[in-house]
C-alpha cells in the first residue's frame, strides 16, 4: 500500500489543522482581543501616534526627540490594558504556530515554513 495521500486527502487534513487552529484558546483568546483594539479609539490612536514617530524616525534619522515621544508612547501602550492584551495574545499565537511549524518541520526533515518562503 502506498503511503502518497490523493489531493483530496490532503485538503482534508488541512481542514482539519486549521479548524483545530481556529478552535485553540490562542486564537479565540487572539480574536477576541483584536476586536477588543479595533473597538478601542484610544489605543487606536495611541498605536496610530506611535507608527507615526517610528515612521518620522527612520525618515528623518535619529533624533533626540523623537526618541524621547517614542519611549514615552511606548510606556503608555505597555500601560495600555486593551493594547497589552492585544500583544499577550499575538505572542501567544505566534508561539503556538511557531512550535506548529517545528513539529511539522521536524516530519519532513527540513525548515517548513523558511523552506515554503513563509514567515515563521
Amino acid at each position: 500500500m502506498s503511503n502518497q495521500q490523493t489531493e483530496p486527502d490532503v485538503n482534508a487534513r488541512l481542514r482539519e489543522f486549521v479548524d483545530a487552529i481556529k478552535t485553540s484558546d490562542q486564537y479565540e483568546t487572539y480574536v477576541d482581543a483584536r476586536e477588543r483594539l479595533d473597538d478601542d479609539q484610544e489605543a487606536q490612536q495611541l498605536l496610530q501616534r506611535y507608527q507615526q514617530k517610528q515612521a518620522r524616525l527612520q525618515r528623518g534619522g535619529f533624533d533626540q526627540d523623537t526618541m524621547a515621544e517614542l519611549r514615552e508612547l511606548k510606556e503608555r501602550m505597555d500601560d495600555d490594558e486593551t493594547i497589552s492584551a492585544y500583544m499577550q495574545a499575538e505572542a501567544a499565537l505566534i508561539d503556538l504556530l511557531e512550535r506548529t511549524n517545528d513539529v511539522i518541520s521536524d516530519r519532513i526533515g527540513e525548515e517548513f515554513a523558511r523552506s515554503m518562503g513563509g514567515c515563521c
